[in-house]
């Protein structure tokens, strides 16, 4: 399915952003791969288009699509879905990935990503939505692991699972978000730990980490909200070596959408992720 050989390398990226173009260009170190909100970059022209090209010379990019209401129970917009198509055709990315999420409800769209419940019911409609993508975009998807603040009683999959079947009936891949897990699973009252020990690792096309903030519900617990404004804890790099440990080496994105730092923030968060990537990159190429 997939139109092209391109791979993200094993190594760190970040998630662009227009006000780091010059410091990408005079030196990029340790980031080896960027990614794109695939929603920013849907016009003909401009200077956003134009930046864009010239990265694509000298960097591997990622497509990461945050609109297409993956888990919506009504259709797939049609002409959304064109315009992803548009832009992966001239750009040629090395991986595009989407949400587990829904976020439109008949003609409304809503500026979040919602869990859903994991029922068969809702595995099938999913399926079909990511048959549809991939048949239309002509390659394969990654699928990303939700945020989640609640579980839905009607659910008798759990999340593992349900990404697991989506797998295999579609042939996407998956996109693991470490912070996502912690963050679910801290709001759930579960272990991270267990979490990435079941995942299945050799589905894993790209791996994302990001900040988080906290907050109390009305019972006094914990409560964190997946931000994307802030560093990576401790908590989450302990995961995220965890995680390497046990599935190798994967394209692994710092993901910083607000609140956005200067070049050199976003650098030492790309350095940490190289700190605990190359051991194992060695270990495993030697």
């Amino acid at each position: 399915m997939d139109p092209t050989t391109r791979h993200l390398p094993q190594r760190p990226g970040v998630g662009y952003k227009p006000q780091h173009f010059s410091n990408i260009i005079a030196g990029a170190d340790p980031v080896k791969w960027l990614e794109i909100h695939a929603e920013n970059y849907m016009g003909d022209g401009g200077r956003p288009i134009a930046q864009l090209r010239h990265l694509a010379e000298r960097f591997p990019i990622s497509v990461h699509g945050v609109g297409l209401s993956i888990g919506g129970e009504g259709p797939l917009d049609r002409e959304h879905l064109a315009r992803h198509r548009h832009l992966n055709d001239w750009l040629n990315p090395a991986s595009f990935s989407e949400h587990l999420a829904w976020s439109t409800h008949g003609a409304e769209f809503l500026n979040d990503l919602l869990p859903l419940p994991y029922t068969e019911a809702t595995l099938t409609r999913v399926a079909d939505h990511i048959d549809e993508v991939q048949e239309a975009l002509g390659r394969r998807m990654l699928l990303e692991n939700p945020s989640v603040y609640l579980s839905f009683s009607g659910s008798h999959l759990d999340e593992i699972e349900f990404l697991g079947e989506l797998a295999r009936r579609t042939g996407c891949g998956l996109l693991l978000d470490v912070n996502n897990v912690y963050v679910s699973c801290t709001n759930r009252c579960t272990s991270p730990e267990d979490y990435i020990d079941r995942f299945p690792h050799a589905l894993v096309g790209e791996i994302h980490l990001g900040g988080h903030d906290e907050d109390r519900d009305d019972s006094g617990r914990p409560l964190l909200i997946d931000a994307h404004g802030s560093e990576v804890v401790d908590p989450v790099w302990q995961l995220y070596a965890r995680t390497i440990e046990l599935g190798g080496p994967k394209p692994t994105l710092i993901e910083w959408d607000n609140d956005v730092p200067d070049w050199p923030v976003l650098a030492t968060e790309a350095h940490r992720a190289a700190r605990i990537l190359d051991p194992v990159l060695e270990r495993v190429t030697a």
